[in-house]
């Protein structure tokens, strides 16, 4: 108990009064932090809860587990939730990912308390024991820095882990000399799992054969691997902020900015824009980090790839990381002045009738402001996205263009250009962004009344 206090105090797990659910699936580590948590209650005055997910995988063996825990609950006084979930029913393709199916719905099943605010935390029974397993799994899946860290003590989501510094031999020895029963799970002795294997063969191999100290070794590497991922995760936040264009569902980034960065810190900016797109980084690994940093390392050129739900496109410059199949949005939107259209890309367009005031041309330059000739022009005004095809006439070109070869020469990139707003008069473009007004269209010193055409954003 004492060890479990220390660390429940080391990392600050607990503030007075909060709720707590604790994870129980019957075997000996849930067992033991829910017989730990409820004598250590009274020093935050926790209430507690129990949490039980029936994964309908064994048959008997899983309702009797089930029910064990309903009891074990009932004498400690305590409320208990049992859900059931058919993880065999769910996708998965070999016993490894049916086992990792299985941690995520009990994941799922415990955020639900968290997300609907019934509990405040959920504490889960992992050891130091399972630290060490998971850093040598990790490391041999090729994890790097951030797998090596392993089982973090306290998440930012609300999962607490207060057995984390506890071995699992202390933990069924304390059980045993207390005459506390718990259940024993038979797939834990399957060798169809990887972790199985790596539990019952290669780490009790290793650490005869190697080093009889492994297992506090592996769980000091998760130690210096979380210390380390503490500080990066705080400085790539910042450089992020600095670096990254945010414009929903994708985050872009200059190829220039990868290419000059430290490879260490180009990886992990990497990182950072596809867990923002993704929303994690569920099924990236090395390699895919890599295959976008060469892409970026690239002098010139476009390029486009998949990685597991992601699309990464690079335009001159600029690199995407976007949700698979974003697809641009048309527009056409019917303009009578005065009026502003908030366009898809999230920018604005404003549009208003002035009177002039002979001093027109200054504004030619602006590159989000213009100034257009009004009334003399006859036809329907309308705000639309560029298509393949359009041309116009800017100021300072001598002859018309095709809004493509413009772009070109502008730089802009692919995606950009599939919501580029012009305005038009009946047929004729009179107005391009960035590009200006059209030059048989743009307000001189003469003109009487003009239409100012501006832009913004948010």
């Amino acid at each position: 108990m004492e060890r479990v206090l220390t660390t429940i105090t080391r990392y600050s797990m607990f503030t007075a009064g909060d709720r707590v659910g604790v994870a129980v699936s019957g075997g000996a580590d849930s067992v033991f932090l829910l017989h730990a948590l409820q004598a250590l209650a009274p020093r935050w005055n926790l209430q507690l809860r129990v949490l039980h997910l029936d994964h309908g995988l064994r048959g008997e063996e899983s309702a009797g587990d089930a029910k064990f825990v309903g009891e074990l609950a009932e004498r400690l006084g305590l409320a208990c939730h049992v859900a059931q979930c058919d993880v065999g029913g769910l996708k998965w393709k070999d016993r490894d990912n049916l086992e990792q199916t299985g941690r995520r719905a009990r994941r799922e099943f415990y955020m639900g308390f968290l997300r609907d605010g019934s509990l405040d935390l959920v504490a889960t029974g992992h050891t130091r024991s399972d630290q060490a397993e998971t850093v040598l799994f990790r490391f041999l899946r090729g994890s790097g820095t951030a797998g090596l860290a392993g089982v973090r003590p306290v998440t930012t989501d609300g999962m607490v882990r207060p057995l984390i510094e506890t071995e699992r031999e202390d933990i069924e020895r304390y059980l045993r000399e207390a005459g506390i029963s718990w259940r024993e799970d038979s797939t834990n002795a399957s060798p169809d799992f990887a972790r199985n294997r790596i539990r019952h063969s290669l780490l009790p191999q290793l650490t005869r054969e190697w080093n009889p100290a492994l297992r506090e070794n592996l769980a000091r590497t998760a130690e210096w691997a979380q210390d380390e991922e503490a500080y990066w995760e705080a400085e790539i936040e910042r450089l992020a902020a600095l670096r990254f264009t945010v414009r929903p569902p994708a985050v872009l980034f200059r190829s220039e900015d990868m290419r000059t960065a430290p490879p260490a810190v180009a990886r992990r900016l990497i990182r950072r824009a596809i867990q923002l797109v993704k929303g994690d980084l569920r099924d990236i690994c090395f390699q895919h980090v890599e295959r976008i940093l060469r892409m970026a390392r690239a002098g010139e050129g476009d390029g486009r790839m998949q990685v597991p739900g992601l699309d990464v496109c690079r335009s001159f410059d600029w690199i995407r990381v976007a949700p698979p199949g974003t697809a641009p949005r048309e527009f056409r939107l019917p303009v009578q002045p005065p009026g502003e259209f908030v366009l898809p890309d999230g920018s604005r367009v404003k549009v208003e009738l002035i009177e002039s005031s002979g001093e027109c041309n200054c504004v030619y330059n602006s590159k989000v402001v213009a100034i257009l000739n009004w009334g003399e022009e006859s036809g329907s005004v309308e705000l639309r996205n560029w298509r393949p095809g359009d041309r116009y006439h800017p100021i300072g070109r001598a002859k018309p263009e095709k809004l493509k070869f413009l772009f070109q020469e502008a730089r802009i990139p692919l995606w950009e250009r599939q919501e580029w707003p012009i305005l038009t008069i009946g047929e004729n473009i009179v107005w391009a962004r960035h590009f200006g007004p059209a030059l048989n269209h743009a307000a001189t010193a003469a003109s009487r009344s003009v239409l100012r055409v501006s832009e913004g954003r948010g």
